[in-house]
């Protein structure tokens, strides 16, 4: 039957069908690397991936991107392992893209289904291409010029509190100090131009006053909660979902209290944004 891509909004997301995840070749590699830029992101149904499976695919993306903090897989440190039984405000229960405080963000998230709570423990995505695109012209405009201060401190200040870093948050932040990146940004492969500020680590825009820059990271905030730039996504036993950072943010809801395990690789990104 051969790979199969079956939009799931007209604006974001792809269901993919007819292929095998631990067992490509490199054509089916190229389509899928085509299908994620194309959609933004893709849902694959049905892959039965050990861990080294999961490794093994995203290092065909690219270098593994290492997350500075977070619990780790034992036997494979590159991996974060989510595993929430109450995950309200833990942090990935608001709009965000994954490690934008680094110089050099993630490129690709791919996520796995390990455990899933009876009901609930959905991801909603983003589009932060049609985000841009929806705003005025001379939104635009003033936006195309500026950057954004990124910061770790409010949301590891956070996971430390609740258990879920075991770091010294004053030796991150000298690792890792505040970095700035344009807040629309050029996708190193496909040109096209996206948002790129969230609520997790974006903190100010650079050059105006901080009643200002509050008023317009506000108003950008609730924009992505527009759910027409929205698909949302019920995970089933064997998914694994990938995702372009460049051009999206997600949002875990917290709505299940049954345990829930997820694997979570990134794939390093390009030159500084």
């Amino acid at each position: 039957m051969g790979l199969r891509v079956d939009p799931v909004t007209p604006t974001i997301g792809a269901t993919v069908t007819g292929v095998d995840l631990g067992a490509l070749d490199d054509d089916e590699l190229a389509d899928v690397r085509r299908a994620v830029l194309d959609h933004q992101v893709l849902f694959l149904p049905g892959q039965d991936l050990t861990p080294e499976a999961h490794l093994a695919f995203a290092r065909r993306l690219g270098e593994i991107d290492v997350a500075p903090f977070g619990p780790k897989h034992p036997d494979h440190p590159e991996m974060t392992v989510l595993d929430q039984e109450a995950p309200r405000g833990q942090g990935a229960d608001a709009w965000h893209t994954d490690n934008t405080y680094v110089p050099r963000p993630p490129s690709f998230t791919v996520l796995r289904a390990v455990q899933l709570p009876p009901l609930g423990g959905d991801t909603c995505f983003a589009d932060m291409e049609a985000a841009y695109q929806s705003l005025s012209a001379p939104l635009r405009e003033l936006l195309d010029g500026l950057t954004a201060t990124h910061d770790l401190t409010r949301t590891l200040t956070r996971a430390i509190a609740d258990g879920n870093a075991d770091v010294d948050l004053a030796a991150m932040q000298q690792v890792w100090p505040p970095v700035h990146h344009p807040v629309v940004r050029t996708h190193p492969e496909t040109g096209r131009r996206s948002l790129f500020v969230n609520g997790n680590f974006t903190t100010r825009i650079d050059g105006l006053t901080e009643t200002e820059s509050d008023a317009l990271l506000a108003m950008l905030f609730a924009h992505v909660a527009d759910p027409s730039l929205q698909c949302r996504h019920r995970w089933t036993d064997g998914t694994v979902t990938m995702w372009d950072n460049r051009c999206v943010q997600h949002f875990a809801v917290p709505d299940y209290t049954s345990r829930r395990v997820m694997h979570r690789l990134t794939v390093a990104g390009d030159a500084p944004v």
